[in-house]
């Protein structure tokens, strides 16, 4: 497939090149992604894209750096940082639902590396101190006698993870769910099944 003529090209810059470059790896996946795809689906010579970006890896690490600077924002945001423990796990729940529907490509990108490249290593590394940091907010509920204490708070938070990071794989934008619904609906079976009895 030919670049669209000159009058049919999108104007570009590096955020643009770099939102379809997450289109592109969404659908191809980062490793079988090459920058002439890229360029093709902007409409330009492959050489042109150098005048953004040094290389396809700093494409993943601006894609990547999107969701990961959102996700752990969250983590500053006043819900996250005051009430009791059980109320800022289900804020960073809710938050998260909402960034996974509003990023979805980047979240996608970001959930499908594998640790191949450096930037794959750093952004898994990120990953793993947000989920660390909703485990400190786990063992807090726990400690305040809001959740079980039979559960192990890494399983948990693995678990709260994998729900609700599974919206990437099924979500259609603007389909008849929300992200308040999802999110509503990951809440209640996660402290439903969370809070302690009695």
């Amino acid at each position: 497939m030919g670049r669209p003529p000159l009058a049919e090209r999108s104007p570009y810059d590096r955020d643009r090149v770099v939102d379809v470059a997450v289109k592109v790896f969404t659908e191809r996946g980062y490793d079988g992604t090459s920058m002439a795809d890229i360029a093709r689906a902007l409409g330009v010579h492959k050489s042109s894209i150098y005048h953004h970006v040094a290389s396809k890896e700093q494409l993943l690490e601006d894609a990547v750096k999107r969701a990961l600077n959102a996700l752990h924002g969250v983590l500053a945001e006043p819900g996250a940082t005051s009430g009791t423990a059980v109320e800022r796990l289900r804020y960073v729940v809710e938050r998260t639902v909402e960034i996974m529907v509003r990023q979805l490509p980047e979240v996608t990108v970001l959930l499908r590396i594998r640790g191949n490249t450096p930037t794959e290593r750093w952004a898994i590394a990120r990953r793993r101190d947000f989920d660390r940091a909703v485990q400190r907010i786990v063992a807090a509920a726990i400690a305040e006698g809001d959740l079980r204490i039979d559960l192990d708070t890494a399983l948990v938070t693995r678990l709260i993870f994998g729900m609700s990071n599974s919206v990437t794989e099924w979500y259609q934008p603007g389909g008849r769910l929300s992200a308040r619904d999802m999110a509503g609906a990951i809440e209640a079976i996660i402290f439903e099944g969370l809070r302690r009895r009695g």
